[in-house]
């Protein structure tokens, strides 16, 4: 089977308030309980905000040297908040899983296979 990366995108800012983001959270693990279930289920993660990222970057003409900088390469309204990796027979499986969870959280969800993402 393949893998595919469900990538969920975020508003930038503070998150919502609990009792908005409590129901949403408790449906993401239903559909994560779902997709463990079916044997899809590879990892997850959440990530922290933009500000704690460091983008490392090869200093043009810079002889190999690598420059780092705080926060996110990009300025954005959204990032990547988290994401789901998931095993499927084809894109179609995948994005019915991706569809499945932009229901649960309300966000968009990016599904995208991974190169040499096969388990076996």
């Amino acid at each position: 089977m393949k893998q595919y990366l469900l990538s969920i995108y975020q508003p930038d800012g503070d998150p919502p308030p609990p009792e908005f983001l409590e129901p949403i959270m408790r449906d993401l693990e239903a559909v994560n309980a779902e997709i463990r279930a079916a044997g899809a289920w590879v990892f997850a993660g959440g990530l922290h905000p933009p500000s704690t990222a460091t983008v490392l970057r090869l200093k043009d003409g810079g002889g190999g040297e690598v420059l780092a900088t705080d926060g996110p390469y990009v300025e954005g309204k959204e990032h990547i908040g988290g994401f789901t990796v998931i095993q499927a027979e084809d894109l179609d499986a995948a994005l019915e899983w991706g569809r499945k969870l932009a229901r649960a959280i309300t966000l968009p969800i990016e599904v995208r296979p991974l190169e040499h993402g096969s388990s076996g």
